[in-house]
């Protein structure tokens, strides 16, 4: 390895003991770089990975000196092994689960009745939030918000029926031998986190940082008296926000340095990513490679299709089946099958167990929902494409989904293609432009809206997806958008 300039910096700033973050751009080698900072010491360290497979691979890379684990893996050993009895038990429905807390029957709340096994979902996510978070408690703000009452004095009401059984059911969950409540990893996770652990190394490197569940952040942090920290990643990849993720890179008290060299792509590329990141006002900028002939061009056969949302990703899917193709959606059609189920539950006058339609009893009061309440409206292409298609339709393309290696090309989320690279990528249509706002600019035309830092950079994991040729596709209107043809402002390093 011939480290870059930043890559030795970073090295230098790890030797003189700096708690360090890495804001590591798309491409930029970040474990390569890690990989160099450990080599050059004998002190013992920690490599955290977002899973068991990067784990895995990662403790190929590094020196003996580091043990590479997942944060899971380490509050197993230290307290989630007593829990082993209990773990991975049997699947059951969830009002099942609520039966046994002692949920049995509906509640009133609005003009929506909502029904026992709503309210166990409800009991049984509330419990995962607190799982996820740093509370040490259990409190009003980890109930959901349920669609159809979205009106704080609505979810008011839900809380106070809610949060009596979650703290029922979390009691439950502290019984290493048996209990009612499935008991998983996140559990374990949540108390070895409230037994205020100490972990044994000298340095911890975190990886993903920038996506980091508070949990884990509050046990990271609580380390800095004793270990070195180093987190590497991207800024302005921090796209799981909405799931109660973290950016612990902002704000980190340490030692900043950029890895803005990438080597998965050439300039032409990381110019287009740096547009997205100047709208992010991300806190790097990229520089591509000069060896790799990375194009801006249209891709008829793509390796990849990225897409905004799982409904623009399931229209690409029957596109491509009609078309021909053999299909490969990432992460699998679980999400899909159980969508369609409960759009045929629906359809067919039966309720549905999906979390995110329970309290609709019919598909008109659904269609209802997504036509007139401003909160139901992300639902609207979901309803569109089940009036056109039909559920069975739906149901019949994931059956002929093939798996990865055996697809001609592969559909996938933006979300889910993180961490992902392609030869050939096409951005889908559903990338779609804010609406125009009621201004007009110097020609009488109507002046488009601001771009929201969220999408920037979802935009900017999309675009960086590529190694050989980009189609940008349902991000090219980003060529008539004001901010798309700003002076790229400096990176904030």
């Amino acid at each position: 390895m011939h480290p870059t300039d930043e890559q030795t910096a970073a090295a230098d700033a790890f030797r003189a003991g700096d708690h360090l973050a890495l804001q590591a751009g798309a491409g930029t080698g970040k474990t390569s770089t890690l990989v160099l900072l450990a080599s050059t010491t004998r002190r013992r360290g920690r490599y955290i990975a977002f899973n068991k497979a990067i784990a895995q691979h990662a403790a190929t890379r590094f020196p003996p000196t580091v043990a590479c684990k997942t944060a899971h893996s380490l509050a197993f050993a230290a307290v989630g092994h007593r829990y082993a009895r209990r773990l991975n038990g049997p699947r059951q429905a969830g009002w099942k689960t609520g039966m046994a807390l002692g949920i049995t029957k509906a509640v009133r709340i609005g003009e929506r009745e909502v029904t026992h096994k709503a309210l166990s979902h409800a009991v049984l996510r509330t419990v995962t939030r607190y799982c996820h978070s740093a509370d040490r408690t259990l409190t009003p703000c980890h109930v959901p918000q349920l669609r159809g009452l979205e009106d704080p004095r609505l979810h008011t009401q839900l809380t106070q029926t809610v949060l009596p059984f979650a703290r029922k059911a979390w009691a439950d969950l502290q019984h290493p031998e048996d209990g009612v409540v499935r008991f998983d990893h996140d559990h374990y996770l949540k108390i070895w986190a409230l037994s205020d652990p100490k972990i044994d190394a000298d340095f911890l490197l975190l990886d993903e940082a920038q996506d980091t569940n508070p949990v884990l952040e509050q046990v990271l942090t609580a380390q800095r008296a004793h270990a070195q920290l180093v987190m590497v990643g991207d800024s302005a990849q921090a796209i799981y926000g909405w799931r109660g993720a973290r950016d612990i890179m902002a704000g980190f008290d340490g030692h900043t340095l950029p890895l803005s060299r990438s080597f998965r792509f050439g300039p032409a590329l990381a110019s287009e990513a740096n547009r997205w990141l100047t709208i992010a006002d991300a806190p790097i900028r990229l520089t591509g490679s000069d060896t790799i002939p990375t194009e801006l061009a249209p891709v008829e056969r793509p390796d990849a299709v990225l897409c905004r949302t799982n409904i623009g990703a399931i229209t690409e899917v029957m596109a491509h089946l009609a078309a021909g193709y053999q299909v490969a959606l990432a992460g699998g059609g679980r999400s899909l099958y159980t969508l369609a189920t409960a759009a045929r539950d629906l359809k067919s006058g039966r309720p549905t167990t999906h979390p995110e339609l329970i309290l609709f009893s019919s598909w008109g009061e659904l269609q209802d929902y997504a036509d007139h309440d401003p909160a139901g409206g992300d639902l609207k292409p979901f309803i569109d494409l089940i009036d056109q298609h039909g559920p069975d339709a739906l149901l019949h393309a994931v059956e002929r989904l093939a798996p990865d290696v055996h697809a001609d090309v592969i559909i996938s989320t933006a979300h889910r293609a993180k961490g992902c690279e392609w030869q050939t990528v096409r951005i889908s249509g559903d990338f779609t432009p804010p609406k125009n706002t009621k201004e007009q600019d110097a020609n009488g035309g109507p002046v488009p809206g601001p771009i929201n830092d969220a999408e920037a950079r979802l935009a900017y994991v999309a675009v960086t997806r590529a190694r050989g040729r980009l189609d940008r596709g349902g991000l090219s209107w980003i060529d008539d958008h004001p901010a798309g043809n700003q002076e790229q402002r400096p990176p904030t390093l």
